[in-house]
């Protein structure tokens, strides 16, 4: 569980930082035409959020969906536990949001006419 919650923040650290990195001259322009710093880190915030709950809805659905195919294999474990659930699914997205706030503080540190320039 703890490999596959590693692989999980190292992928949206990864799309987001990619992400940022592609649209380092859009961030450039909306410094240099006046936006914020907290507006910069609310758009990559939002954005890498909106991914990551994506997938923790979707992953939330799967387990509901597949629980009943995988009940015959669990021993004195219920497989529709809402708490574990919940639980679950508030660790994943407290991960999500430190994976995507690292991406999202480097954008912070980018000049305007620095960006501007970048290619």
């Amino acid at each position: 569980a703890a490999m596959a919650l590693l692989l999980a923040a190292l992928g949206v650290y990864g799309v987001v930082a990619y992400t940022v990195s592609t649209r380092t001259r859009e961030f450039g322009v909306r410094l240099a035409l006046g936006a914020t710093a907290r507006r910069l880190l609310q758009l990559v915030l939002t954005d890498g959020l909106r991914l990551a709950m994506a997938g923790v809805a979707l992953g939330a659905l799967l387990s509901l969906l597949l629980g009943r195919a995988l009940s015959g294999l669990l021993f004195e474990v219920e497989a529709f536990d809402p708490m574990v659930l919940a639980t679950v699914a508030a660790l994943l997205a407290a991960v999500a949001l430190l994976a995507c706030l690292l991406p999202a503080l480097r954008t912070l540190r980018i000049a305007p006419n620095t960006a501007l320039r970048h290619e």
